[in-house]
């Protein structure tokens, strides 16, 4: 998209700074992610909305569909990441604006501590033990005295790291 074609838009999103809030109407959503009608500025000439948010920007959660997070007509207000000058949008990691789970429970466990949680998904490598809400961390097949067989399997695992900047909780079931 050529922004000489769209000036005024071009100059909207031109004069954003990164960390603005920025709040609009979820327009539609697509699989690849949210668009957004921004209360001010103008309308996009292509898209249902000027601002757009990626899925992994929609939550700190994880999430399967991007209709898991938002709906349309919802009103949301999400900080100005950049000015996507490709597509003449605005992205908006929505997460940003809200408390980040991660952080909070890795305040309250330790290396070494052991907790119980649910197996939420089974991969050739491991399994997903989601051990607080939204909290999800993995069992290296390695790790294992006995290996779960199914989705939804109770199992007592002990935290043997807690990495705060990649979301990261690696988990032991020995």
């Amino acid at each position: 998209m050529n922004p000489h074609e769209h000036p005024e838009l071009d100059a909207f999103l031109a004069s954003l700074e990164r960390g603005r809030l920025l709040s609009g109407t979820v327009a539609a959503i697509e699989q690849f992610g949210v668009f957004v009608k921004l209360d001010d500025g103008p309308d996009h000439p292509s898209f249902p909305g000027v601002g757009f948010i990626s899925p992994p920007e929609l939550s700190w959660r994880w999430i399967s569909s991007t209709s898991e997070a938002v709906e349309i007509g919802q009103r949301v207000t999400a900080e100005f990441l950049q000015y996507d000058t490709w597509n003449m949008e605005a992205r908006l990691p929505l997460r940003a604006t809200q408390p980040d789970p991660f952080q909070a429970f890795a305040d309250d466990v330790t290396v070494g501590q052991e907790l119980r949680g649910r197996v939420t998904k089974l991969v050739p490598f491991g399994v997903f033990v989601e051990v607080a809400d939204g909290i999800n961390g993995f069992v290296h097949k390695d790790d294992f005295t006995a290996e779960p067989t199914q989705v939804g399997e109770e199992l007592a695992v002990v935290v043997i790291e807690i990495d705060r900047e990649q979301h990261r909780l690696r988990l032991s079931a020995r």
